[in-house]
């Protein structure tokens, strides 16, 4: 693999070839070695969410600026990802953030955030990287710093090359933000991330190192590979979980577990 070609690129233009070439593999876990538990955690999500496939009817009826109203936003945005307004994308990064806000992703000093340009060096140029929705810790005023990302895309491995290459970029940044703030440098850093097709999520722990950082500035093999945890949720029925993702109830359990037991890797994430 050390013989292959490598040349600076976008992080939206990476392949399953840049993984190879920078000794990047994507490793499937299952829960109890992802997370490192012998059982999820149950879920901080509404019973009714759960339970009902589609919106009530009586939740139709509540009116948008109702404070409590988070029952009603999840279904009409699961609503509009499916049946999207005409000449519109499906609303995925907005289900995205609010999934997040929901679920307590963005409490204390943590925020969330849309869309964010990053950047990093790769064979000698500087180039751009993007995350669709991300949480950042707060560290000042003026300063915050990447602790999680999601990106929505296809089932495919190039997404998962597009989101790893996300990940080199945030920590660039983050390395840098530390800089400037006289911090002690980072030698690695786990961002917890999850893509999302549609509704349907899956879940990565991507290890990124000052050492994969050098090995893409100066177009090297790195020695030590680095090593992307994925977890698709534990659903009932997992040939149709790619199409029917949180669209059916049966999926939601599984799903909002995982969410409730990657909010703690979060959060040990941004006390790290």
């Amino acid at each position: 693999m050390s013989s292959l070609i490598r040349s600076a690129k976008l992080g939206r233009d990476w392949t399953i070839n840049d993984l190879l070439a920078f000794n990047i593999q994507v490793v499937p876990k299952d829960y109890p070695n992802f997370f490192g538990i012998d059982r999820l955690p149950p879920p901080a999500v509404s019973p009714l969410i759960l339970h009902h496939e589609t919106m009530p009817v009586y939740l139709k009826d509540i009116p948008k600026h109702h404070k409590n109203r988070s029952d009603w936003k999840f279904y009409q945005l699961l609503s509009d990802i499916i049946h999207p307004s005409p000449g519109q994308e499906p609303p995925v990064d907005d289900f995205a953030m609010f999934l997040l806000d929901m679920m307590d992703f963005d409490e204390g000093e943590r925020v969330t955030r849309r869309w964010r340009e990053m950047s990093f060096v790769m064979c000698g140029q500087r180039v751009s990287a993007e995350t669709d929705v991300c949480v950042m810790q707060t560290i000042n005023e003026t300063a915050t710093y990447y602790i999680l990302l999601v990106l929505k895309g296809k089932v495919s491995v190039d997404t998962e090359a597009h989101f790893i290459a996300s990940a080199c970029a945030a920590f660039s940044e983050n390395s840098d933000l530390r800089s400037r703030l006289a911090l002690p440098a980072l030698e690695s850093m786990t961002f917890p991330a999850v893509t999302f097709v549609g509704s349907t999520p899956t879940f990565y722990k991507i290890t990124v190192t000052e050492e994969l950082l050098l090995a893409l500035a100066s177009a090297q093999y790195p020695a030590t590979p680095t090593i992307v945890e994925r977890l698709v949720p534990p659903v009932p029925d997992l040939v149709s979980f790619h199409v029917s993702g949180m669209l059916q109830v049966n999926n939601r359990l599984a799903i909002f577990k995982c969410f409730q037991a990657f909010q703690h890797l979060v959060v040990s994430t941004a006390t790290s």
